[in-house]
C-alpha cells in the first residue's frame, strides 16, 4: 500500500487538474483519463497517512446560510467534491456516486456527509443549492463563499477551474478537479477518490479507511 499511495501523489498534479468530461480528445484529458485508470487498478491494503499536503482550515458559508468549517458539526466524516450544482458532465457522475456510497457505507455502520464546495458561486447560492443537491441525497451539503473564501480553499485542496464555453441549456460550462476527497470529521484529507472506480470498490476502500487507526 506504501508503493501505491507514493503513486498516487505522483499523479496529483495531473489529477487534480483532471477535466470535466465536456471537452475530449487533449493530450491533457488524456493523461487524466490514463492516471485515473491506474488508480482504479491499484490494490486494495491497510490505509497509509498520505505522503503529500492536502486540505486545512476554510471557512464558508452552506446551503442553509449557516457558517461552515472544514469540521463535520455533527461529528461525521465526509465526501467532499469540488463542483457545481447544474454541471452536465462530471458532477452528474460524481454526486449521484457520492450519495449512493453514501448509503451504501451506513449499510456498513458508517455515517458519512455527501459535500460539494462550489465553483460557481454565481450560479450555485445559498438560496438555489439545497433544492437541487436534495434531489440527490437529503443529506448533501453545499458550501460556497466570497471569491477569497473559496479561491482558498481551491487552493488548499489543488483545484483549478477554467471556463470552457457557454452553454444554451446550462449556461456556463467548467473544466474542473474530478476526485472525491475522503475527510474525517475534522476535516483531514485521508484519501482521494476517482469516481470512476464504482460505488462498490469506493466502499470498500472507505470503510478500510474509517476503520483504521487514521480515522480516529
Amino acid at each position: 500500500m506504501r508503493f501505491a499511495v507514493a503513486f498516487m501523489a505522483s499523479l496529483l498534479p495531473v489529477l487534480a487538474h483532471a477535466h470535466d468530461g465536456v471537452t475530449h480528445g487533449s493530450d491533457a484529458e488524456a493523461a487524466a483519463h490514463q492516471a485515473e485508470a491506474a488508480v482504479a487498478n491499484l490494490p486494495l491494503g491497510a490505509p497509509t497517512e498520505l505522503p503529500f499536503d492536502l486540505g486545512g482550515q476554510f471557512e464558508l458559508v452552506d446551503h442553509t446560510g449557516s457558517a461552515r468549517s472544514e469540521a463535520d458539526p455533527d461529528g461525521h466524516s465526509q465526501l467532499l467534491f469540488f463542483g457545481y450544482a447544474n454541471c452536465p458532465s462530471i458532477c452528474a457522475v460524481a454526486m449521484p456516486m457520492m450519495a449512493e456510497l453514501t448509503d451504501a457505507l451506513l449499510t456498513d455502520g458508517f455515517k458519512v456527509r455527501p459535500v460539494m464546495v462550489t465553483i460557481d458561486p454565481e450560479r450555485d447560492t445559498v438560496v438555489n443549492m439545497g433544492p437541487e443537491l436534495e434531489k440527490l441525497h437529503e443529506d448533501f451539503v453545499g458550501l460556497t463563499g466570497s471569491d477569497d473564501q473559496l479561491a482558498h480553499v481551491y487552493d488548499l485542496f489543488q483545484i483549478s477551474r477554467e471556463k470552457v464555453f457557454d452553454d444554451p441549456e446550462y449556461g456556463a460550462v467548467y473544466a474542473h478537479g474530478s476526485h472525491i476527497y475522503l475527510l474525517d470529521d475534522q476535516g483531514k484529507v485521508l484519501t482521494l477518490i476517482p469516481p470512476i472506480l464504482g460505488v462498490e470498490r469506493a466502499q470498500k476502500i472507505v470503510a478500510n479507511y474509517l476503520d483504521s487507526d487514521i480515522a480516529q
